[in-house]
């Protein structure tokens, strides 16, 4: 069922799994300091890291979900061994999120979970790639307006009404959804988890400020921050990113006290021109999203500064962070590639998609971006093209499926 050209030899992959495998083993060996995973047994007798009913793995196991709205059809591609997955059939999909591992196909009346089986656990000075069998978790409510965010320990679900509903993610990793707790109150923006905690906006006389709740929902200590018309969160290595109608809030958390710091546009930006939902390398403190139809925002967190930088009419955007282009899939059909700091364009493909796609749509081609590739869906073509970002867009790899994937997202991260 697919097709794909070879990274590199079996004896040359097998050959170097062994050599990271044991630097593994040693780091984490060394770093006595370090709690166990999330889902790791107290047994000394386990080896540091272990998981239940899951497999170590010496580099990141990433998988591509893909749907057709239309059929239902959906997929799991695993990129690592280049074999497609049949998991259940989700019809009517508006949305395809995911939280690294658990995919969120977000229908007009629910969402429905699956385990990719693919996931990562960062211990700061070494991390472990996991990967397992792919399991269907079943529904959850919360529609089309439904955003999903989470962290090691809750997913929050926040409906289009601003209510939310948190999930335990031990029950998650077990496979089963479990019984989610309401938060009180409605909340006027997304709730994100954060630092062992719950962000989320409040409205009071008029205006909408961030509020800082523990995990049972009860407020503690805000920084006093306002934020009109919250769109869009994505969570930094620099902190949590809140976007707002003048820019976004960063929110920072040391030593249980938190702080949030606005960075602006610098400019008045058109409400059809602002950013209102992020891409990223995950990890990255690069956030991309469109400006309107035929510009890109690029937002860096480190810097603390905007740049906007002029296109074709975009599709979908992305980018690996600094040092790498600013990816923009542009209704021509091929993938352009943009210095970020000059405005330039420095590479482009020839066009890989198959049909026209229009500007400024939802549900269409993504590019889903990691620290060695990126990869872009070929709805009507059915194909999955893989490609080095660093290498002038070259197209490393090209995936064939059996459905259109119209939606796509990658896990294992």
């Amino acid at each position: 069922m697919t097709a794909l050209t070879a990274r590199g030899s079996a004896a040359a992959r097998t050959s170097s799994a062994v050599i990271v495998t044991l630097l593994l083993a040693t780091s984490c060996a060394q770093s006595g300091s370090d709690g166990p995973s999330p889902r790791a047994h107290a047994s000394s007798a386990a080896p540091h890291g272990y998981v239940e009913g899951a497999e170590e793995a010496p580099e990141q196991q990433s998988r591509l979900l893909l749907n057709d709205p239309v059929s239902g059809d959906s997929r799991v591609l695993d990129l690592i061994t280049g074999t497609v997955h049949s998991t259940a059939s989700v019809k009517g999909t508006v949305r395809l999120g995911t939280d690294g591992r658990f995919g969120h196909f977000h229908t007009a009346r629910s969402t429905h979970l699956i385990d990719s089986g693919a996931w990562t656990v960062d211990h700061g000075d070494h991390v472990h790639y996991y990967r397992a069998a792919i399991r269907e978790l079943g529904d959850i409510p919360g529609g089309s307006e439904a955003r999903m965010h989470g962290d090691s320990a809750v997913t929050a679900v926040t409906d289009g009404e601003g209510r939310a509903l948190l999930y335990d993610r031990d029950e998650l990793e077990d496979g089963r959804i479990g019984s989610p707790r309401t938060l009180p109150g409605t909340h006027a923006g997304p709730v994100l988890p954060y630092a062992e905690h719950l962000l989320t906006f409040t409205e009071r006389d008029g205006t909408t400020r961030l509020a800082v709740l523990d995990r049972e929902g009860d407020p503690v200590e805000s920084p006093r921050a306002a934020c009109d018309r919250p769109r869009g969160a994505a969570v930094t290595g620099r902190g949590a990113v809140l976007g707002c109608a003048d820019g976004v809030l960063l929110v920072g958390e040391r030593d249980g006290a938190f702080t949030a710091e606005k960075i602006s546009y610098g400019e008045d930006v058109p409400a059809a021109q602002r950013a209102v939902g992020f891409r990223q390398r995950p990890g990255s403190d690069t956030l991309t999203a469109p400006a309107g139809t035929d510009a890109v925002w690029v937002l860096d967190v480190t810097e603390r500064t905007w740049t906007r930088v002029e296109t074709g009419p975009v599709v979908a955007v992305g980018t690996a962070g600094e040092g790498s282009p600013l990816l923009v899939l542009e209704t021509d059909g091929a993938l352009h590639g943009y210095d970020i700091g000059s405005g330039e364009e420095v590479a482009r493909t020839e066009p890989l998609l198959t049909g026209e796609h229009r500007a400024g749509t939802d549900g269409g081609p993504v590019i889903e971006v990691d620290r060695n590739r990126s990869y872009l869906n070929d709805p009507r073509g059915r194909r999955v093209y893989e490609i080095d970002h660093d290498d002038d867009l070259r197209v490393a790899r090209t995936f064939d499926v059996d459905i259109e994937p119209h939606l796509m997202a990658e896990t294992g991260w």
